[in-house]
């Protein structure tokens, strides 16, 4: 006798699964861990800051650095970026409303060592941290370094000086004067970082003009 049982149904076919959405966590870590490289770097200076150190604060295991970043120059490149940045925000900020050619040079000197001497960790690693010191990040360590004082090429550009004045040497020392600074700056030992920046022009135009 024929079995007149209904057929079974076919089996559903397997559901397509759609992709989960990317995840936020990792791009959210990239400014903690920035902050965490900027001050082991500032702290330990580049050789000795370890990628564990700098990790687990952030909640990371050490290999998972390589997802955000190929090297630990890479990721010192990027600290490098950020502090340059700030400071160059600092600097353009301050001479924007002005148009005297010595004010400006000394509206950036004033915001240029302040930025310097405010203890943050990406500043100290822009002064303390030589590009000699991670060669695989050298170049564009430079690169960013030079970026920067490109400002106070344009300012010593402008300023009324004789024809016969060299402007590089006079930009080299300014710009050394004000970074070495920070090697015998004491706060609270006299004058602020604002007077110290404005003595330095002053002194400057003074001995041009004579």
């Amino acid at each position: 006798m024929p079995d007149m049982r209904p057929a079974p149904a076919a089996a559903a076919a397997p559901a397509t699964r759609r992709p989960a959405p990317p995840t936020k966590r990792a791009s959210s870590r990239l400014p903690r861990l920035l902050d965490e490289a900027a001050r082991a770097f500032a702290q330990r200076g580049f050789a000795a800051a370890s990628v564990r150190e700098i990790v687990e604060p952030v909640g990371m295991l050490p290999g998972s650095l390589y997802c955000h970043f190929a090297t630990k120059e890479a990721l010192l490149a990027a600290v490098y970026k950020e502090g340059v940045e700030r400071i160059g925000a600092a600097v353009d900020a301050a001479i924007e409303p002005l148009a005297d050619p010595w004010q400006r040079l000394e509206a950036a000197c004033v915001a240029h060592l302040a930025s310097l001497l405010d203890q943050t960790d990406y500043s100290q690693v822009v002064i303390r941290v030589r590009p000699s010191d991670a060669p695989a990040a050298e170049a564009e360590l430079v690169a960013l370094r030079d970026s920067y004082e490109k400002r106070f090429a344009r300012l010593v550009a402008a300023l009324p000086l004789a024809r016969r004045t060299d402007r590089s040497m006079l930009r080299l020392l300014l710009v050394g004067a004000l970074n070495w600074s920070q090697t015998w700056y004491r706060d609270g030992g006299g004058a602020t970082p604002a007077q110290i920046a404005r003595r330095f022009v002053g002194l400057l135009k003074t001995s041009l003009a004579a």
